[in-house]
């Protein structure tokens, strides 16, 4: 007895037609897509906050060194060759501050007295510079040299604009009123000014302007001359030795 074999033909076989196979790929291709496009967008994110953050960052360490420095302003008194006197070392204009204190910022732990001028140089479109200029204070001209460009420290970039004003507090004898003053000059005044503020308008990593004060109290504004008392004669006492008996 024959068995008979039934063949079965590809064509009778269940499969996909060309139209199904490119719509396939098609959604296929949209989900790579968007999941590749959530996934940049994630990573984009992440950068932008990191940024955002460590200039924030950047920001905080500028402002404590600042804080702890104009704290630390010593009311130093210059003694000039010239005629005209001795001055307190201390100019504050809208822009630049110079003056003497007893912390350095380069380092944490004291090194003497230090020449500092805080600066800021305009740029271009992408904002200014807030540059750092410091010295051991020791000749006696140090505060009438004009520090080299190539000394500065960049400490802050991207500023549009900064502000310092100098507190001057109400005083009937000298018939002055209680303002903010864009400049102070110790050697007119004969003091420093009891506090400093600084206001530093700049653009964030976003784009949008921002801004952030400080508000310093400056605890040595005035300079005290301390005189030492004459030391008085030292009394010697001498003892007449008796002579032994029997000598």
């Amino acid at each position: 007895m024959r068995r008979r074999v039934k063949l079965l033909s590809f064509n009778a076989l269940p499969g996909f037609t060309l139209i199904e196979v490119v719509v396939a790929l098609t959604i296929l291709g949209f989900i790579l897509v968007i999941i590749f496009g959530a996934f940049r967008l994630g990573i984009s994110a992440w950068d932008r906050g990191e940024s955002i953050k460590e200039e924030y960052q950047k920001i905080r360490i500028v402002s404590q060194m600042i804080t702890r420095q104009v704290k630390s302003i010593v009311p130093y008194k210059i003694q000039t060759k010239k005629a005209e006197g001795d001055y307190l070392a201390f100019e504050g204009k809208a822009q630049s501050l110079k003056f003497v204190s007893a912390l350095p910022a380069k380092t944490n732990r004291p090194e003497g007295f230090v020449y500092t001028i805080y600066q800021f140089k305009e740029g271009d479109k992408n904002g200014g510079r807030l540059l750092l200029y410091e010295r051991k204070a020791l000749n006696r001209e140090f505060f009438e040299e004009e520090p080299k460009e190539e000394e500065g420290i960049p400490l802050m970039e991207g500023i549009s604009n900064l502000l310092l004003e100098y507190y001057q507090e109400e005083d009937s004898s000298k018939n002055q009123t209680e303002a903010w003053l864009e400049e102070w000059s110790a050697k007119e005044k004969k003091e420093l000014p009891k506090c400093l503020k600084m206001t530093v308008n700049f653009k964030d990593p976003k784009g949008k302007d921002s801004s952030f004060g400080l508000i310093l109290p400056i605890s040595a504004f005035q300079y005290e001359e301390v005189r030492m008392r004459p030391r008085a004669p030292i009394r010697r006492i001498t003892t007449e030795r008796t002579p032994r008996e029997g000598n």
